[in-house]
């Protein structure tokens, strides 16, 4: 195994994270350090060498490890290189940016789903791999458990589309996270069968939708209105009735508590 730095943060015993986020945000929390103010040489390092590590453990990180490797890179290369002289007025852009972004959004939905989780909104036998039986679709084919990892990384990649989408911003109200349930609800009761999840988010317009639409999903399946199947392991995620869904619906009374713990 690689020696660690005597200021890794990283112990022996390699950590996993369910992505390079992760990795990253436990990097700068567990260290104290400003997010919008990344000691980029420092991070990389220590980024890289938890990377050695794994790969002394024949540990397989992916791709998405690697590019954000060489994302670090090359945002430290440019803040290696002499600032560009910049027009009065004007302030010269951070390398950083759009990497803390990044992170600050990653962070924001991880804890989100966390606070749901930790006030027992999802209940843990969604989210583990309970027996297969509960799984069985009405042919007998079993679909595949999705966590919550699995629903957070699939968000992140639509507002990571998201952003290079024209926007078309028109004044109104915002949507709520009981509107979106309400949405959701239609959507299943004039489908036939199951719906892909990633085609609902690609139908929102904007930021807001989108993170009303991701809540909505979550406190469906704490209600056990819905559930999410994946064919095959990071595979689409298919959203289809709970065998409770007609039941949770018969009244309003669901949809507006809702409501209320949104306001």
């Amino acid at each position: 195994m690689t020696p660690v730095d005597a200021a890794s943060p990283l112990h022996v015993r390699l950590q996993q994270y369910e992505g390079p986020l992760d990795l990253l945000l436990d990097l700068i929390r567990r260290q104290q350090i400003d997010i919008y103010d990344i000691p980029i040489a420092q991070i990389t390092a220590q980024y890289l060498d938890y990377m050695r590590q794994a790969e002394a453990l024949n540990i397989d990180l992916g791709g998405e490890f690697v590019l954000l490797a060489a994302t670090l890179i090359q945002i430290k290369s440019r803040m290696l290189l002499p600032a560009e002289p910049v027009l009065p007025g004007e302030t010269l852009e951070d390398p950083r940016a759009e990497l803390v972004e990044r992170l600050l959004e990653h962070e924001k939905f991880k804890n989100a789903a966390q606070m749901l989780h930790q006030k027992q909104m999802i209940e843990e036998n969604v989210w583990s791999h309970p027996q297969i039986g509960v799984f069985l679709e009405d042919g007998g084919e079993p679909g595949l458990a999705v966590t919550l990892f699995d629903l957070v990384r699939t968000f992140e990649q639509i507002l990571d589309r998201a952003k290079n989408r024209p926007q078309y911003k028109v004044a109104g109200e915002a949507i709520t996270v009981a509107q979106q349930i309400r949405y959701l609800k239609n959507i299943l009761l004039s489908q036939d069968g199951p719906v892909v999840l990633q085609e609902l988010f690609e139908r929102q317009e904007g930021r807001g939708p989108l993170v009303a639409l991701f809540l909505a999903v979550l406190e469906l399946v704490r209600m056990q209105a819905i559930l999410l199947r994946q064919k095959a392991a990071f595979g689409e995620i298919i959203v289809k009735k709970h065998k409770m869904f007609d039941v949770i619906f018969s009244s309003e009374e669901p949809i507006l508590a809702v409501d209320e713990g949104y306001v």
